[in-house]
Protein backbone atom coordinates (compact mmCIF):
# COMPACT_ATOMS: atom_id res chain seq x y z
CA UNK A 1 0.00 0.00 0.00
CA UNK A 2 1.47 3.52 -0.84
CA UNK A 3 -0.29 6.59 -0.05
CA UNK A 4 -2.82 6.96 -2.68
CA UNK A 5 -3.91 3.20 -3.11
CA UNK A 6 -4.52 -0.24 -1.30
CA UNK A 7 -2.54 -3.03 -3.63
CA UNK A 8 -3.75 -6.40 -3.49
CA UNK A 9 -2.84 -9.77 -5.43
CA UNK A 10 -4.92 -10.98 -7.91
CA UNK A 11 -6.55 -12.87 -10.73
CA UNK A 12 -8.43 -11.40 -13.19
CA UNK A 13 -10.93 -13.27 -14.66
CA UNK A 14 -13.49 -11.94 -17.73
CA UNK A 15 -17.68 -12.72 -16.69
CA UNK A 16 -20.21 -10.83 -19.31
CA UNK A 17 -17.26 -9.33 -21.40
CA UNK A 18 -16.17 -7.33 -18.25
CA UNK A 19 -13.10 -8.01 -15.99
CA UNK A 20 -13.33 -8.75 -12.50
CA UNK A 21 -10.69 -10.20 -10.06
CA UNK A 22 -10.54 -12.20 -7.17
CA UNK A 23 -7.94 -10.98 -4.27
CA UNK A 24 -6.89 -12.10 -0.51
CA UNK A 25 -8.10 -9.64 2.34
CA UNK A 26 -6.95 -10.39 5.61
CA UNK A 27 -9.50 -10.84 8.26
CA UNK A 28 -8.40 -8.33 10.01
CA UNK A 29 -9.16 -6.01 7.09
CA UNK A 30 -12.03 -6.95 5.98
CA UNK A 31 -14.38 -4.81 8.48
CA UNK A 32 -12.51 -1.76 7.46
CA UNK A 33 -12.63 -2.21 4.08
CA UNK A 34 -15.84 -3.16 3.25
CA UNK A 35 -18.69 -0.99 3.94
CA UNK A 36 -22.76 -1.32 4.14
CA UNK A 37 -25.28 0.74 2.13
CA UNK A 38 -27.37 3.08 4.66
CA UNK A 39 -29.34 0.40 6.87
CA UNK A 40 -31.78 3.61 6.98
CA UNK A 41 -32.43 3.97 3.49
CA UNK A 42 -35.12 2.66 1.50
CA UNK A 43 -34.86 -0.76 0.38
CA UNK A 44 -35.04 0.50 -3.08
CA UNK A 45 -31.81 2.97 -2.82
CA UNK A 46 -30.02 0.07 -1.18
CA UNK A 47 -27.96 -2.95 -2.94
CA UNK A 48 -28.50 -5.40 -0.33
CA UNK A 49 -31.23 -6.73 2.31
CA UNK A 50 -30.54 -4.83 5.49
CA UNK A 51 -28.42 -6.92 7.75
CA UNK A 52 -30.10 -9.77 10.10
CA UNK A 53 -28.43 -8.87 13.37
CA UNK A 54 -29.85 -12.43 15.18
CA UNK A 55 -27.82 -14.13 12.18
CA UNK A 56 -23.99 -12.75 12.99
CA UNK A 57 -23.80 -14.59 16.45
CA UNK A 58 -23.97 -18.23 14.92
CA UNK A 59 -21.81 -17.47 12.35
CA UNK A 60 -18.82 -15.70 14.40
CA UNK A 61 -19.25 -18.37 17.06
CA UNK A 62 -18.83 -21.22 14.36
CA UNK A 63 -15.68 -19.10 13.03
CA UNK A 64 -13.80 -18.82 16.65
CA UNK A 65 -14.89 -22.12 17.79
CA UNK A 66 -13.87 -24.07 14.74
CA UNK A 67 -10.32 -21.90 14.35
CA UNK A 68 -8.74 -24.96 13.19
CA UNK A 69 -11.71 -25.99 10.37
CA UNK A 70 -13.65 -23.27 9.40
CA UNK A 71 -14.38 -22.56 6.25
CA UNK A 72 -16.24 -19.29 4.94
CA UNK A 73 -17.17 -18.56 0.83
CA UNK A 74 -16.30 -15.41 -0.98
CA UNK A 75 -17.91 -12.59 -0.58
CA UNK A 76 -18.85 -10.44 -3.14
CA UNK A 77 -17.88 -6.73 -3.46
CA UNK A 78 -18.10 -3.80 -6.07
CA UNK A 79 -15.59 -0.91 -6.03
CA UNK A 80 -17.09 2.99 -6.72
CA UNK A 81 -13.46 4.64 -7.76
CA UNK A 82 -10.41 4.04 -9.39
CA UNK A 83 -8.90 0.29 -10.11
CA UNK A 84 -5.90 -0.50 -11.91
CA UNK A 85 -4.53 -4.07 -12.99
CA UNK A 86 -1.03 -4.26 -13.56
CA UNK A 87 -0.10 -7.99 -14.66
CA UNK A 88 3.23 -9.87 -13.53
CA UNK A 89 3.31 -10.64 -17.30
CA UNK A 90 2.36 -9.57 -20.39
CA UNK A 91 1.79 -12.87 -22.06
CA UNK A 92 1.30 -16.55 -20.98
CA UNK A 93 -0.77 -17.45 -17.99
CA UNK A 94 0.59 -14.85 -15.54
CA UNK A 95 -1.09 -12.12 -17.69
CA UNK A 96 -3.68 -12.95 -15.46
CA UNK A 97 -1.93 -13.03 -12.11
CA UNK A 98 -1.03 -9.38 -10.97
CA UNK A 99 -1.64 -6.72 -8.24
CA UNK A 100 -4.47 -4.78 -8.24
CA UNK A 101 -4.04 -1.06 -7.62
CA UNK A 102 -7.90 0.80 -5.94
CA UNK A 103 -7.82 4.34 -4.98
CA UNK A 104 -7.89 5.32 -1.41
CA UNK A 105 -10.86 7.26 -2.13
CA UNK A 106 -12.91 4.14 -3.45
CA UNK A 107 -16.14 2.99 -1.90
CA UNK A 108 -15.88 -0.78 -1.87
CA UNK A 109 -19.45 -2.26 -1.18
CA UNK A 110 -20.40 -5.65 -0.55
CA UNK A 111 -23.16 -7.17 -2.75
CA UNK A 112 -23.24 -10.37 -1.26
CA UNK A 113 -21.53 -11.64 2.22
CA UNK A 114 -22.76 -8.77 4.68
CA UNK A 115 -23.43 -11.09 7.50
CA UNK A 116 -20.07 -13.09 6.84
CA UNK A 117 -18.53 -9.34 6.80
CA UNK A 118 -20.35 -8.66 10.43
CA UNK A 119 -19.79 -12.30 11.74
CA UNK A 120 -15.58 -11.69 10.82
CA UNK A 121 -15.64 -8.50 12.82
CA UNK A 122 -17.38 -10.38 16.02
CA UNK A 123 -15.11 -13.04 15.76
CA UNK A 124 -11.64 -11.13 15.61
CA UNK A 125 -12.84 -9.48 19.01
CA UNK A 126 -12.93 -12.69 20.27
CA UNK A 127 -10.20 -14.70 18.65
CA UNK A 128 -7.69 -11.83 17.49
CA UNK A 129 -5.61 -14.31 16.01
CA UNK A 130 -7.72 -15.02 13.49
CA UNK A 131 -7.01 -11.60 11.83
CA UNK A 132 -3.80 -12.25 9.86
CA UNK A 133 -6.01 -15.25 7.72
CA UNK A 134 -7.72 -14.26 4.58
CA UNK A 135 -10.48 -14.71 3.08
CA UNK A 136 -11.33 -14.01 -0.97
CA UNK A 137 -12.74 -10.93 -2.59
CA UNK A 138 -14.62 -11.13 -5.77
CA UNK A 139 -14.41 -7.72 -6.98
CA UNK A 140 -16.33 -6.02 -9.50
CA UNK A 141 -15.73 -2.45 -10.94
CA UNK A 142 -19.11 -0.13 -9.85
CA UNK A 143 -21.52 0.32 -12.11
CA UNK A 144 -24.43 2.17 -10.87
CA UNK A 145 -26.76 1.04 -8.34
CA UNK A 146 -29.18 -0.73 -10.83
CA UNK A 147 -26.49 -2.81 -11.39
CA UNK A 148 -25.02 -3.83 -8.25
CA UNK A 149 -28.82 -4.53 -7.02
CA UNK A 150 -28.90 -6.96 -10.01
CA UNK A 151 -26.05 -8.55 -8.67
CA UNK A 152 -27.09 -8.59 -5.52
CA UNK A 153 -30.28 -10.99 -7.29
CA UNK A 154 -28.01 -13.08 -9.90
CA UNK A 155 -26.02 -14.30 -6.78
CA UNK A 156 -28.99 -15.06 -4.48
CA UNK A 157 -32.02 -15.52 -7.29
CA UNK A 158 -30.62 -19.48 -7.77
CA UNK A 159 -29.13 -20.28 -3.98
CA UNK A 160 -30.04 -23.51 -2.81
CA UNK A 161 -30.39 -24.27 0.69
CA UNK A 162 -29.33 -28.27 1.47
CA UNK A 163 -32.19 -30.13 3.03
CA UNK A 164 -31.98 -30.91 6.28
CA UNK A 165 -31.27 -34.91 5.65
CA UNK A 166 -28.27 -34.41 3.93
CA UNK A 167 -26.91 -31.37 6.41
CA UNK A 168 -27.52 -34.12 9.25
CA UNK A 169 -25.82 -36.68 7.07
CA UNK A 170 -22.67 -34.59 6.16
CA UNK A 171 -22.62 -32.68 9.63
CA UNK A 172 -19.94 -34.32 11.89
CA UNK A 173 -19.45 -31.57 14.47
CA UNK A 174 -23.19 -31.86 15.77
CA UNK A 175 -23.68 -34.87 18.41
CA UNK A 176 -27.12 -34.66 18.03
CA UNK A 177 -26.84 -35.54 13.73
CA UNK A 178 -24.29 -38.46 14.66
CA UNK A 179 -26.83 -40.31 16.99
CA UNK A 180 -29.10 -40.18 14.41
CA UNK A 181 -27.13 -41.48 11.83
CA UNK A 182 -25.90 -44.19 14.71
CA UNK A 183 -29.49 -44.96 15.34
CA UNK A 184 -30.37 -45.42 11.44
CA UNK A 185 -27.01 -47.25 11.17
CA UNK A 186 -28.30 -49.91 13.77
CA UNK A 187 -31.46 -50.82 12.96
CA UNK A 188 -31.81 -52.78 9.61
CA UNK A 189 -35.73 -50.92 8.33
CA UNK A 190 -33.68 -47.70 9.15
CA UNK A 191 -30.48 -48.03 7.76
CA UNK A 192 -32.01 -49.88 4.40
CA UNK A 193 -35.46 -47.53 3.53
CA UNK A 194 -34.11 -44.44 4.56
CA UNK A 195 -33.23 -41.23 2.59
CA UNK A 196 -30.11 -39.40 3.35
CA UNK A 197 -30.45 -36.65 0.73
CA UNK A 198 -34.09 -35.65 1.02
CA UNK A 199 -36.46 -34.38 3.42
CA UNK A 200 -39.27 -35.49 1.24
CA UNK A 201 -40.46 -38.47 -0.17
CA UNK A 202 -41.27 -38.88 -4.07
CA UNK A 203 -44.29 -40.84 -4.49
CA UNK A 204 -42.08 -44.00 -5.94
CA UNK A 205 -38.90 -44.08 -3.76
CA UNK A 206 -38.48 -46.94 -2.14
CA UNK A 207 -37.33 -45.50 1.05
CA UNK A 208 -39.68 -45.66 3.49
CA UNK A 209 -38.19 -42.73 6.00
CA UNK A 210 -36.18 -39.44 5.72
CA UNK A 211 -32.99 -39.08 8.24
CA UNK A 212 -34.40 -36.00 8.76
CA UNK A 213 -38.05 -37.34 10.07
CA UNK A 214 -36.27 -39.55 12.47
CA UNK A 215 -33.79 -37.00 13.60
CA UNK A 216 -36.75 -35.04 14.54
CA UNK A 217 -38.29 -38.04 16.32
CA UNK A 218 -35.47 -39.40 18.03
CA UNK A 219 -35.02 -35.71 19.30
CA UNK A 220 -37.98 -35.86 20.68
CA UNK A 221 -37.61 -39.25 22.42
CA UNK A 222 -34.50 -38.81 24.22
CA UNK A 223 -35.36 -34.91 25.09
CA UNK A 224 -33.08 -33.13 23.14
CA UNK A 225 -32.75 -29.23 21.97
CA UNK A 226 -30.96 -27.95 19.22
CA UNK A 227 -28.08 -27.70 21.17
CA UNK A 228 -28.35 -30.46 23.66
CA UNK A 229 -25.45 -33.07 23.98
CA UNK A 230 -25.60 -36.70 23.86
CA UNK A 231 -25.56 -38.52 27.17
CA UNK A 232 -23.84 -42.62 27.04
CA UNK A 233 -26.89 -43.77 27.44
CA UNK A 234 -29.07 -41.99 24.52
CA UNK A 235 -28.28 -43.76 21.38
CA UNK A 236 -28.78 -47.40 23.32
CA UNK A 237 -32.15 -46.07 24.19
CA UNK A 238 -33.25 -44.85 20.93
CA UNK A 239 -31.81 -48.26 19.01
CA UNK A 240 -33.83 -50.35 21.54
CA UNK A 241 -36.80 -47.55 21.72
CA UNK A 242 -37.49 -47.98 17.97
CA UNK A 243 -36.84 -51.78 17.34
CA UNK A 244 -39.22 -52.46 20.01
CA UNK A 245 -41.77 -49.49 17.99
CA UNK A 246 -41.01 -51.62 15.04
CA UNK A 247 -41.62 -54.99 16.21
CA UNK A 248 -44.93 -53.71 16.81
CA UNK A 249 -45.97 -52.03 13.25
CA UNK A 250 -46.32 -55.00 10.83
CA UNK A 251 -46.93 -52.73 7.67
CA UNK A 252 -43.69 -51.07 8.94
CA UNK A 253 -42.53 -54.66 8.99
CA UNK A 254 -43.66 -55.54 5.62
CA UNK A 255 -41.72 -52.62 3.93
CA UNK A 256 -38.79 -54.33 5.25
CA UNK A 257 -39.79 -57.53 3.61
CA UNK A 258 -40.77 -55.99 0.73
CA UNK A 259 -44.40 -57.65 0.84
CA UNK A 260 -45.84 -53.75 0.27
CA UNK A 261 -43.90 -51.17 -1.49
CA UNK A 262 -43.47 -48.03 0.68
CA UNK A 263 -45.48 -45.86 -2.08
CA UNK A 264 -48.33 -48.29 -0.83
CA UNK A 265 -47.99 -47.38 2.48
CA UNK A 266 -48.34 -43.78 2.27
CA UNK A 267 -50.54 -43.61 -0.15
CA UNK A 268 -52.85 -45.72 2.33
CA UNK A 269 -51.37 -45.44 6.33
CA UNK A 270 -50.93 -42.33 8.57
CA UNK A 271 -47.98 -43.58 10.36
CA UNK A 272 -46.41 -44.28 6.61
CA UNK A 273 -45.19 -40.17 6.74
CA UNK A 274 -42.98 -38.16 8.94
CA UNK A 275 -45.87 -36.55 11.54
CA UNK A 276 -46.56 -40.09 12.52
CA UNK A 277 -42.80 -40.87 12.99
CA UNK A 278 -42.21 -37.92 15.32
CA UNK A 279 -45.87 -38.49 17.33
CA UNK A 280 -44.48 -41.81 18.04
CA UNK A 281 -41.32 -40.34 19.01
CA UNK A 282 -42.95 -37.63 21.24
CA UNK A 283 -45.08 -39.99 22.83
CA UNK A 284 -42.28 -42.64 23.69
CA UNK A 285 -40.71 -40.09 25.85
CA UNK A 286 -44.02 -39.73 28.02
CA UNK A 287 -44.45 -43.26 27.96
CA UNK A 288 -40.47 -43.97 28.98
CA UNK A 289 -41.15 -41.32 32.25
CA UNK A 290 -44.61 -43.00 33.07
CA UNK A 291 -43.03 -46.59 32.73
CA UNK A 292 -40.05 -47.10 33.15
CA UNK A 293 -39.61 -50.39 34.22
CA UNK A 294 -41.85 -51.71 31.34
CA UNK A 295 -42.48 -49.49 29.04
CA UNK A 296 -42.19 -51.95 26.24
CA UNK A 297 -45.23 -54.14 26.62
CA UNK A 298 -47.17 -50.88 26.35
CA UNK A 299 -45.94 -50.90 23.17
CA UNK A 300 -48.33 -53.69 21.78
CA UNK A 301 -50.68 -51.16 21.85
CA UNK A 302 -49.58 -49.27 19.00
CA UNK A 303 -51.75 -52.17 16.88
CA UNK A 304 -54.71 -50.91 18.19
CA UNK A 305 -54.45 -47.69 16.09
CA UNK A 306 -56.48 -47.60 13.00
CA UNK A 307 -53.54 -45.87 10.70
CA UNK A 308 -55.64 -45.69 7.84
CA UNK A 309 -56.29 -42.55 5.79
CA UNK A 310 -59.51 -43.52 5.03
CA UNK A 311 -60.77 -43.12 8.60
CA UNK A 312 -61.00 -39.65 8.14
CA UNK A 313 -63.45 -39.53 11.22
CA UNK A 314 -60.29 -39.87 13.30
CA UNK A 315 -57.81 -38.03 10.76
CA UNK A 316 -59.30 -34.85 9.52
CA UNK A 317 -57.80 -32.22 11.08
CA UNK A 318 -55.49 -33.84 13.50
CA UNK A 319 -53.05 -35.59 10.76
CA UNK A 320 -54.76 -34.55 7.55
CA UNK A 321 -55.66 -31.14 5.82
CA UNK A 322 -57.91 -30.70 3.16
CA UNK A 323 -57.00 -34.19 2.33
CA UNK A 324 -53.34 -34.20 2.73
CA UNK A 325 -50.73 -35.03 5.59
CA UNK A 326 -49.35 -32.21 7.69
CA UNK A 327 -46.76 -32.13 9.79
CA UNK A 328 -47.33 -28.96 11.75
CA UNK A 329 -45.87 -28.73 15.61
CA UNK A 330 -49.66 -28.87 16.30
CA UNK A 331 -50.60 -31.58 14.19
CA UNK A 332 -47.80 -33.49 15.26
CA UNK A 333 -49.36 -32.69 18.87
CA UNK A 334 -52.74 -34.03 17.52
CA UNK A 335 -51.59 -37.16 16.33
CA UNK A 336 -49.24 -37.64 19.54
CA UNK A 337 -52.37 -37.01 21.40
CA UNK A 338 -54.31 -39.92 19.74
CA UNK A 339 -51.10 -42.74 20.54
CA UNK A 340 -50.54 -41.09 24.21
CA UNK A 341 -54.13 -42.24 25.19
CA UNK A 342 -54.24 -45.31 23.36
CA UNK A 343 -50.75 -46.05 25.50
CA UNK A 344 -53.00 -45.96 28.69
CA UNK A 345 -51.15 -42.42 29.42
CA UNK A 346 -52.99 -39.39 29.80
CA UNK A 347 -52.70 -35.65 27.97
CA UNK A 348 -50.29 -33.27 29.45
CA UNK A 349 -51.61 -30.08 29.52
CA UNK A 350 -50.26 -28.64 26.91
CA UNK A 351 -51.25 -31.39 24.58
CA UNK A 352 -55.06 -31.14 26.20
CA UNK A 353 -54.92 -27.37 25.56
CA UNK A 354 -53.90 -28.34 21.78
CA UNK A 355 -56.39 -31.04 21.34
CA UNK A 356 -59.12 -28.70 23.13
CA UNK A 357 -58.46 -26.16 20.25
CA UNK A 358 -57.24 -28.00 17.20
CA UNK A 359 -59.40 -31.60 17.41
CA UNK A 360 -61.96 -32.78 15.34
CA UNK A 361 -65.22 -32.24 17.21
CA UNK A 362 -65.84 -35.64 17.18
CA UNK A 363 -63.02 -37.67 17.78
CA UNK A 364 -64.10 -41.51 17.64
CA UNK A 365 -63.04 -44.01 20.61
CA UNK A 366 -60.42 -46.03 19.86
CA UNK A 367 -60.24 -49.02 18.36
CA UNK A 368 -58.26 -52.25 16.78
CA UNK A 369 -57.32 -51.54 13.45
CA UNK A 370 -59.30 -53.80 10.65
Amino acid sequence: MDGDSLEFTAIRGIQAGSAYYVIMVPLKVVPRLFKFDDEAMPADLRAQRVLNKARVPAIASYIANNSDEYILSSLCASIDGEIKFIPAATEGSLRKVGQLRIDLGATILINDGQHRRAAIEEAIRERPSLGNETISVVVFADRGLKRSQQMFADLNIHAVKPNRSIKLLYNHRDALAALSRDVVAAIPLFRNFTSFENSSLSNRTRNFFTLSSIHQATMELIGKSKSGKVDDNDKSLAIEFWSAVIANMPDWQRVGTREVSAHELRRDCIHAHGVAVQAIGKAGAQLIASYPNDWKKHLVRLKDIDWSRANRTLWDNRALVAGKVNISKNNVTLVTNIIVRTLDMTLTPEAQRIEDLYAPAQTPKLRVAS
